[in-house]
């Protein structure tokens, strides 16, 4: 059987700012139905990536394919199937939330307004106001809006709900983003640069870290979940000295050990064991746990 076309496809992906390189040698595969997290600090990338994927930016070296297509020869044809929500937001200032809508609506061969309707109730937004008096996270709710009622086979979201408050951000994120991919299982894809990891644990299927452009980690989130764990034990004294090789992180604290294993878990709770703790623990780690003990390791 033939799989399918990666939603997108970024192969050697080059982008330099001077002598400053934002992306090298990124390489990265989002298939179709899958909400796909990119992850690293400011400054790691993410942005960059995301614009040569939209034309905004054009590859210095390497190749970027959206449904298979190239962006820079077919940008209409892949702006058509995808919506976007950069990180900085902006609309004509002078027109109405309700014209900036209909505005973008006309470009749009569908638009759910039952969909619409909710989220303003839902962000409590006034149809009438103008954009140019919106606040940032209004904005944001704006342009989040916009790129959901199209029902978009493809969301590349930039940092998508750092203008909203705790509770809206947690609801959009597990109503809408949610029920936007069960309305078409398998074939609405997401991919979704964020700092706010936590938030979407439960959405993200896989992911990557990036960090000075370039790759640190690929992996599917519940093979991650379950490589990297957390172990604790405690001990009637303070802790022997161990061979804790493979350890990503030892930490002390009294007559407690916990350490980070990736892989080499059931190893360490082995050597642990031999030493008779009173107590011995393990749990997964969250990904933001897995994108911090990465980036310091």
């Amino acid at each position: 059987m033939k799989s399918p076309t990666p939603a997108i496809q970024i192969e050697n992906l080059t982008y330099a700012y001077g002598r400053a390189d934002a992306v090298h040698d990124l390489n990265l595969t989002v298939q179709p139905g899958r909400c796909y997290g990119l992850f690293g600090r400011n400054g790691a990338g993410k942005t960059t990536t995301m614009k040569c994927l939209l034309n905004l930016l054009r590859p210095q070296s390497g190749h970027v394919r959206v449904f298979g297509l190239d962006p820079a020869e077919h940008e209409v044809a892949v702006k058509r199937r995808l919506a976007y929500v950069p990180e900085q937001v902006a609309f004509y200032p002078w027109m109405s939330v309700r014209e900036t809508l209909d505005y973008l609506a006309s470009f749009r061969v569908q638009w759910n307004r039952k969909t619409e309707q909710e989220l303003f109730v839902r962000f409590q937004l006034d149809p009438a106001q103008r954009t140019g008096s919106l606040s940032k996270g209004q904005r944001t709710q704006v342009a989040l809006i916009a790129a959901v009622c199209p029902e978009a086979e493809l969301l590349v979201l930039d940092e998508p709900t750092s203008g909203l408050d705790p509770i809206v951000r947690r609801e959009f994120i597990e109503t809408v983003i949610g029920a936007y991919q069960e309305g078409n299982p398998g074939n609405r894809t997401i991919l979704v640069s964020t700092h706010l990891i936590t938030e979407f644990e439960g959405l993200i299927d896989e992911f990557t870290i990036i960090d000075n452009g370039r790759t640190v980690l690929t992996l599917d989130s519940d093979q991650a979940r379950e490589r990297y764990q957390k172990i604790r034990a405690r001990f009637a004294q303070s802790p022997p000295e161990l061979d804790l090789k493979g350890a990503l992180r030892v930490r002390r604290y009294g007559r407690e050990l916990e350490l980070i294993a990736n892989g080499a878990g059931p190893e360490l709770m082995e050597r642990l064991r031999q030493h008779n703790p009173e107590a011995l623990s393990t749990e997964a780690l969250t990904l933001e746990e897995i994108f911090v003990a990465t980036l310091k390791s």
